[in-house]
């Protein structure tokens, strides 16, 4: 999928900019700590973890943080999904898996094996929550917080007591920039220093071991998904017209099954809600009846009644099958 693959080129291509400018002695930084001419600014995590260890307000920190806010509150978690190298690193694990011989990337179920809705599917459905209005994640259940505020609270905790951002050590980002600029240096003019050797493996540990980094360990996205419930823009949204349960009263589920953050967009009360969405578009290149689309403010949609039994595709379940409506008549 062409998304997909701008998923891993652009971290990378950013990675390549950050070392042809250090190579030049035009560094701009990293997306850690970006600085270009008078313009600079930090990642929102070390630019709070700076104020907390120096116990002052830092102009620069402040900036960044506003500015990442703001960010977050119109693209949620984007950052994750389309420009943090960590998931590119994480793809490579793929490389050394047996690959699958079935149905290639993307590529749906044929319809004759999609079934009728289940009776969770059709309760959903006939209370209208429909995927992409931000008000079904309130119909999720209550879940504790996850380990990652635990570890942003960590992060802060421990700026302070210290005196300066520990995280900013063993942060990936950081890290994959670091390894860049440590290869450019080595190869460039021979400089060897223990932070060959320990980079790369504190990478390696983070990425290869930690395999659930960004969903349970990453404090940078607690911070945006903490940030993100704010954000009611660019969200999945689901044109009924065109998605199977709703226009043919099948079930499909291809958009839950290839959510990297467990994201259900037809069904959104049944899996993570939305403020963990990354805005990969793995659901809008995955989904059969290209039903998927990311307006800049989704609207909750009609429900609409039983599709006719013609209208229902051959070998597709169809709701006059099953042994109850699949939506609630209108009052």
């Amino acid at each position: 999928m062409k998304s997909q693959k701008l998923r891993v080129i652009i971290p990378l291509a950013l990675l390549a900019v950050a070392g042809v400018a250090y190579a030049a002695h035009a560094s701009v930084g990293t997306l850690s700590a970006f600085g270009w001419e008078s313009i600079s600014l930090i990642c929102p995590v070390g630019a709070l973890g700076t104020m907390l260890a120096s116990k002052t307000m830092v102009p620069r920190a402040v900036i960044s943080v506003v500015l990442a806010v703001a960010a977050i509150l119109v693209l949620g978690r984007a950052f994750c999904g389309w420009l943090c190298p960590v998931p590119v690193w994480q793809k490579l694990r793929g490389l050394f898996k047996k690959q699958d011989t079935g149905n290639a990337e993307g590529e749906t179920a044929p319809q004759s094996t999609l079934s009728p809705l289940t009776a969770s599917e059709k309760k959903a459905l006939s209370k209208g929550c429909a995927g992409g209005c931000a008000s079904c994640a309130s119909h999720a259940d209550r879940k504790p917080a996850d380990s990652r505020h635990f570890i942003l609270g960590g992060t802060l905790l421990s700026a302070a007591i210290f005196g300066f951002p520990v995280f900013c050590l063993v942060c990936p980002v950081g890290l994959s920039f670091a390894l860049v600029f440590l290869l450019i240096a080595l190869f460039g003019a021979g400089d060897v220093t223990w932070s060959v050797v320990l980079i790369p493996l504190l990478l390696l540990a983070e990425v290869v071991f930690f395999r659930k980094w960004c969903s349970h360990l990453c404090p940078i996205s607690s911070l945006m998904s903490l940030v993100a419930k704010a954000n009611r823009t660019f969200q999945p949204a689901i044109n009924d017209e065109k998605c199977l349960e709703t226009a043919h009263g099948a079930t499909c589920g291809r958009c839950a099954e290839v959510c990297e953050v467990a994201i259900n967009p037809r069904h959104p009360q049944l899996g993570t809600t939305f403020n963990e969405c990354t805005r990969c578009r793995a659901c809008a290149d995955a989904c059969p009846g290209n039903a998927i689309t990311f307006p800049l403010l989704s609207k909750r949609p009609a429900v609409t009644g039983v599709p006719a039994a013609d209208d229902v595709p051959a070998g597709v379940g169809a709701a006059a099958d099953l042994d109850e409506p699949l939506l609630d008549p209108a009052p």
